[in-house]
């Protein structure tokens, strides 16, 4: 240990404190006036000032992004991007909307039968597709969804983020946590499953107690439920083909994932090729729709419930819209565009700078305010005035002509448009600083210190083990930058202390256990799931403190920790009897 080292330990944490605290400084400078330290600058700006410090060098940058070990961060997050597209676009068909109609007409307008209904749906759900993706889907229509029936959104979005997660635990590619741990302890991805399901039942049974515990009063489930949210399941089902054929899609690619891993093959191998074929499953289809055919699926151009399967009072009941309803449409749209001439009929042979016609009509624009009565010809030189007005001219004609551009492609291709903004592309910075700054902490030799500690404090015991990277794993899911920061960290800890082979293999299983289980705790940032989930929710209007969430979270949190990692026990205890261990 040197001073590099101590620097290094000293900037991680304090990237995580912003993280999870963020600020923002004011700085002297009036074109920037603030400057924010959050989950995107932070660590960004821990990494700037490692390098610059000679703490890192660029080969510790290069291995943070592909690799270290087995572990590779963009196989992690190719997969992630791959299954999100998948599934988002799944979910503009309106086939979750559907599903969740369903639940709510089976449980009629009895509280607390739906509330466990959509629990059960939601776990189903995140089985197969992972938590990301159903945080994806299902939050935005949630929000929608509770504010239609009248009731308060909380206990639903918290027994969706807790079902979501829990339920990921349970196949290899339900979180990238997972894959993390299956390449870096050697684990078959098939033997991964038959390890997570019994610790997976437990955990979804105790969680949806603690839940149903939690909120048991009027105030959170009613007894009795309005019966307006109503709705057929097939009249918000708007693209039949499309969830028939993204259906197909995305079961296979998490069948062939599975089968591929016995061969050692990349995940993002299998899963980006899925992902390709229904991006150009979906151009297709909405072209073909467009040009031939009247069964034209009620899909959104504007920002309004629809896009989440629920009826707004805009829409008819019909699904289809005519050919000639639509060219209509994109002719109205271009007519709309405005054709921008100079009134004067001058023009001007040198064009004036971009900075200095801002500020003139920034000038103008104050000025104008005080003394309506004043025109622009009066505070300028006329041969100033022309080339502002031609400069505006231009500059408002390209902004026309790209906006007119990017509707016609939202109307012509809406599936693709409307999932790619919910896309987590801002998580990318992110997620990759996360991955550098753990393999900052591995190149000055904290890792090697952990390993040391791990095994003074276990002996190498099997239940020792399982019980204290449990532990670890629930506290740094809040510390160290995601469950996937934590764990890479712990799986990295857990090599370097070459564990027995049976004990290694506990440690896998609880990690795997607490680091999906570990999202559902007291910082949004301890899951990708958690910031995408909190963004979501703001956009729709529903704001949740960071206390909130950690009050809620306690419990189940507590519950799930307890038993899964007891059941992680007895697991091993029944494999590993004979061995003696």
């Amino acid at each position: 240990m040197d001073g590099y080292a101590i620097a290094t330990l000293v900037i991680f944490t304090f990237s995580i404190v912003f993280v999870i605290y963020p600020v923002s400084i004011r700085t002297p400078v009036r074109s920037i006036p603030r400057v924010p330290f959050n989950l995107t600058t932070a660590p960004i700006l821990a990494i700037v000032v490692l390098l610059a410090s000679g703490c890192i060098d660029p080969a510790v940058i290069r291995d943070g992004i592909v690799g270290t070990g087995g572990v590779k961060p963009y196989n992690i997050l190719i997969q992630l991007f791959s299954l999100a597209y998948m599934t988002i676009t799944l979910n503009v068909t309106g086939i979750f909307a559907a599903a969740a109609f369903w639940v709510k007409n089976k449980s009629g307008s009895n509280g607390r039968k739906l509330h466990f209904y959509s629990y059960v749906m939601l776990t189903l759900l995140s089985i197969p597709l992972g938590n990301d993706p159903v945080i994806l889907s299902g939050t935005a229509f949630l929000a929608y969804y509770t504010a239609g029936a009248g009731v308060a959104p909380m206990p639903w979005l918290m027994s969706e983020f807790a079902a979501a997660n829990t339920a990921s635990m349970v196949l290899f590619v339900g979180n990238p946590t997972n894959v993390v741990i299956c390449e870096g302890f050697g684990v078959n991805n098939v033997a991964f499953t038959t390890y997570t399901v019994l610790p997976f039942i437990a955990c979804n049974i105790v969680c949806f107690g603690a839940l149903a515990a939690q909120y048991h009063t009027e105030q959170y489930i009613p007894h009795k439920l309005d019966r307006r949210a109503e709705a057929d399941p097939r009249s918000v089902l708007h693209n039949p083909m499309g969830a028939f054929v993204g259906s197909i899609l995305l079961c296979s690619a998490l069948v062939v994932c599975s089968v591929v891993s016995f061969f050692g093959i990349d995940v993002w191998k299998t899963s980006l090729p899925f992902a390709v074929a229904k991006f150009i499953f979906d151009l297709a289809w909405d072209h073909y729709c467009f040009c031939v055919t009247t069964d034209l699926p009620r899909r959104v151009v504007n920002n309004h419930p629809g896009e989440y399967g629920l009826p707004s009072s805009s829409e008819s009941q019909s699904t289809a819209r005519k050919p000639n309803r639509r060219k209509r449409l994109m002719m109205e749209t271009s007519n709309r565009e405005p054709q921008y001439q100079n009134s004067l009929g001058l023009t001007s042979s040198s064009k004036p700078r971009l900075t200095a016609m801002r500020k003139l009509f920034t000038y103008y624009h104050t000025i104008s305010r005080a003394a309506p009565q004043l025109t622009l010809e009066s505070l300028v030189p006329r041969t100033i005035t022309t080339q502002l007005r031609s400069w505006l001219s231009g500059r408002q004609h390209l902004r026309s002509r790209a906006s007119t551009m990017y509707t016609h492609l939202r109307i012509h291709f809406p599936t693709f448009f409307t999932a790619l903004p919910r896309l987590p592309f801002t998580l990318l910075p992110f997620a990759f600083s996360q991955f550098i700054l753990i393999q900052a902490l591995a190149h000055r030799g904290w890792v090697n210190v952990f390993a040391d500690w791990l095994v003074k404090a276990t002996h190498n015991d099997m239940y020792a083990t399982i019980w204290l990277i449990g532990a670890l794993g629930v506290v740094l899911c809040n510390v160290a930058g995601t469950n996937i920061g934590a764990t890479i960290l712990l799986t990295k800890v857990a090599n370097a202390a070459a564990l027995p082979s049976h004990s290694a293999r506990a440690a896998a299983i609880a990690l795997a256990v607490v680091s999906n289980i570990g999202a559902v705790s007291f910082t949004f940032s301890a899951s990708l799931a958690g910031l995408l989930w909190k963004d979501i929710l703001a956009q729709r209007g529903i704001f949740v403190r960071q206390r909130d969430f950690a009050y809620w979270n306690s419990f189940p949190l507590l519950v799930m920790t307890v038993t899964g990692l007891a059941v992680v026990c007895a697991e091993m205890a029944v494999l590993y009897q004979p061995s003696g261990a």
